[in-house]
């Protein structure tokens, strides 16, 4: 095909035109090396401190008042006289005495228990993107993000779900459909749902589907 000419024998160029090109989309955000393993949140456990702070000052207070005033030529207190002839005259397998050390041994389990574990049961970590950030998730939150995801599902009467850190444990009715199709299609659903929570660690997928009126 010959090109248009002009008026004085030129040759005229058309404009060539181009394909506008989509951008790219967006890159997922990088995920760090070890993010995976975001450990829990620490609670500050202010109450048991405080509680455990007060009462261990109370009680040095009171010993060491007691210690100034023996020392300064007054006589003990009632109560650590009664104290001390108490522990001179009962045996080691005395009742009292055995409870008493009970007592203090599971009051210091429960402080080494409180110190040594982070505690904030309720709150799942999710996946870090950024080295500086660290993101929770309420374990109630999530659980009610899947039942609303399950509840679309065409067929589902009704959903239950109970979530762990390492278990979504999910029970739904189905008053219509085969159940077989419905299981297939809440699994699908779930799945992606867990995954989509961007948990540190997703938890596995229990799923139960029942008629109504029936229990399993």
């Amino acid at each position: 095909m010959s090109e248009p000419q002009g008026s004085e024998g030129t040759t005229q160029r058309l404009p060539v035109l181009e394909k506008p090109t989509e951008p790219d989309p967006a890159p997922p955000p990088p995920v760090l090396e070890g993010s995976g393993g975001s450990g829990r949140f620490w609670s500050p456990r202010r109450v048991p401190a405080a509680v455990a702070a007060v009462l261990l000052l109370g009680v040095a207070g009171l010993f060491l008042y007691d210690i100034a005033a023996v020392r300064a030529g007054q006589p003990a207190m009632r109560w650590r006289r009664e104290l001390a002839t108490q522990l001179a005259e009962r045996t080691l397998d005395d009742t009292w005495v055995l409870v008493g050390a009970g007592v203090a041994a599971a009051l210091g389990l429960w402080l080494i228990v409180l110190a040594a574990t982070p505690g904030l049961r309720g709150v799942l970590p999710m996946r870090r993107t950024h080295a500086d950030v660290r993101a929770g998730l309420y374990r109630e939150a999530a659980a009610l993000v899947l039942r609303d995801r399950a509840v679309e599902v065409a067929g589902v009467q009704s959903v239950r779900v109970r979530l762990s850190r390492a278990k979504a444990d999910v029970s739904a009715v189905a008053h219509f459909r085969e159940l077989d199709d419905v299981h297939a299609d809440l699994d699908a659903v779930l799945g992606d749902a867990i995954r989509g929570l961007g948990l540190a660690r997703p938890p596995s997928l229990s799923l139960h589907v029942r008629r109504p009126g029936k229990k399993g």
